[in-house]
């Protein structure tokens, strides 16, 4: 059976604003997932019905899992705030799809049910702000290069267009709502209206009317939509409202107009309209072209602009020790603007900036690197197999990294190998952990890894065929990969399932009480 994904904008919040075909897609979904602030405003709804939600940067998690159950057949409601297609989820569940090879004509049936965005449930608050061009930029930069969002602000400001900035400002990003306002004043008086509107038609709502110079002053966070006037915004009686343009052709406190119905989309009552003479044709084309060729180097400026590029690198899979070479290739390519740092797992971390990721990767692995990306992956962690004298298991923890290092995870895991029964690497400490003794392999499986109260993996198979480790570890992270909810750890995921690759889980024994941490898991 063939399940539907329902990608929902609930709006504001408040139940007063969310349409009813928001309220239907809800009730009649099987299972709901989206980040969990949006989860609790539409709890009442829910019901229920089996809910995932997750914390921010878990986008691709929740688009992810939404595909896999709708792919099972359910009836799945991605829900998010304002309008699902506005910095919502709406993209990315068609990314995520794309990348499967879905189709409309033969794929999941896809729904987006649009919602009312921050701009428009704030521009309400506000008056009549956004009533001429308007546009939206975010101020995050997590997603987006810095040097594109200035172009964008820059560009907006200069074409007089009422702005509304989304994610102005966070605990972590706190510039960039400084240098927003510095570039806008370059364009725009520091008299220019600016409303700024937390949590619209929430709880904890709050509507400032300030100016351009002095909006911050105030309190912007996340929860912050700030509309920024155009020339002609005015403010009257704590009502900010741009003016649409009646009054060139209307007499506003008149009930006779001097121009009739007739007369008003003539030429001669729009001088400012295009095409109107000969001069403005040839200046309209001038225009055109100058336009155009600024928009040719822009787009050449902005395929070169540098991003932070991530990645690890390690001297290879049983292979602890750098060459000179290689420490002298890796330092010229992360230079002075970029970082190395050493990490338990013998790997080197690198953040480099560069417009030509692909050549840095190619460059690395000609020189005798392994590469790895980082992040929720899998990572394999193998000894040194005592500098090769204990060689026998390396043949099959290189088949395990070709085969799976790399691989996207729900979560990050730490695939530990042991070449001899000392087991002196800590590979029973990790999430999966393989030693190998007398010619074959033992197995432990749900290591808890960090935290005062962590536990080694549990000893699940003794004496396991060498031929055989291979394919019973992959069978376990298929398992982990398809079933594992986003950001579940896999010692968490092996208690929830109760067994992994056909092995059962033991509840693990200890006679010790710990406090778990406030920052634990």
């Amino acid at each position: 059976m063939q399940g539907k994904l329902l990608v929902i904008g609930f709006g504001p919040g408040s139940a007063d604003h969310m349409t009813k075909r928001a309220r239907q897609a809800i009730e009649e979904s099987d299972i709901v997932i989206g980040y969990k602030t949006y989860i609790e405003l539409v709890a009442d709804l829910i019901g229920e019905k089996p809910i995932i939600s997750t914390g921010m940067t878990e986008e691709v998690g929740r688009a992810q899992e939404a595909v896999k159950w709708a792919e099972k057949g359910k009836k799945v409601a991605v829900i998010s705030s304002g309008d699902a297609g506005v910095y919502g989820m709406a993209g990315l569940v068609y990314e995520v799809l794309i990348e499967k090879g879905w189709t409309k004509e033969s794929g999941i049936e896809v729904e987006i049910i649009p919602g009312v965005s921050a701009i428009h449930s704030c521009a309400a608050l506000l008056g009549a702000p956004i009533m001429h061009d308007a546009c939206t930029i975010s101020l995050s930069d997590h997603l987006t290069p810095w040097a594109v969002i200035e172009k964008r602000i820059e560009a907006a400001a200069m074409a007089d267009f009422v702005i509304a900035l989304y994610n102005p400002k966070s605990g972590r990003r706190t510039r960039q709502i400084v240098e927003a306002q510095r570039i806008l004043l370059r364009y725009r008086s520091p008299q220019t209206p600016v409303g700024l509107v937390k949590s619209a038609y929430r709880p904890r709502q709050n509507v400032v009317m300030t100016d351009l110079e002095h909006m911050l002053e105030h309190d912007i966070g996340m929860l912050t939509t700030v509309i920024i006037g155009n020339s002609s915004t005015f403010v009257h009686d704590g009502l900010m409202i741009t003016p649409r343009g009646y009054q060139r052709k209307y007499s506003l406190d008149k009930l006779e107009q001097r121009l009739k119905p007739h007369e008003r989309l003539r030429k001669e009552a729009e001088p400012w309209a295009l095409d109107q003479t000969e001069e403005t044709e040839r200046v309209r084309k001038t225009a055109e072209e100058a336009l155009q060729k600024v928009a040719i180097r822009q787009y050449e400026q902005a395929r070169a602009i540098e991003e932070i590029f991530e990645l690890a690198v390690s001297p290879g899979v049983a292979n602890k020790a750098f060459t000179p070479q290689q420490m002298l290739l890796i330092a010229e390519m992360v230079g002075n603007r970029g970082k190395m740092m050493y990490t338990p797992d013998h790997y080197l971390k690198l953040e480099m900036l560069t417009d030509r990721p692909d050549d840095m990767v190619r460059k690395l692995k000609e020189a005798g690197l392994v590469v790895m990306p980082i992040g929720n992956v899998l990572t394999v962690k193998a000894c040194d197999f005592c500098d090769g004298e204990k060689k026998e298991g390396i043949p099959y923890a290189e088949q395990l990294h070709e085969k799976l290092g790399g691989m996207a995870l729900p979560k990050e895991l730490k695939l530990g190998i042991n070449g001899c029964g000392m087991a002196c690497y800590g590979a029973v400490r990790e999430d999966i952990g393989i030693v190998y003794r007398k010619g074959a392999f033992d197995l432990f499986l749900g290591g808890k890894t960090i935290g005062r109260n962590a536990y080694p993996g549990q000893l699940v198979a003794e004496g396991i065929p060498p031929e055989q480790i291979v394919p019973v570890v992959i069978q376990i992270i298929q398992e982990y990969k398809e079933h594992g909810h986003p950001n579940e750890r896999f010692h968490k995921f092996f208690q929830r399932v109760k067994k992994a690759g056909g092995f059962v889980y033991q509840e693990p024994r200890t006679n010790q009480k710990i406090e778990v941490s406030a920052c634990g898991e």
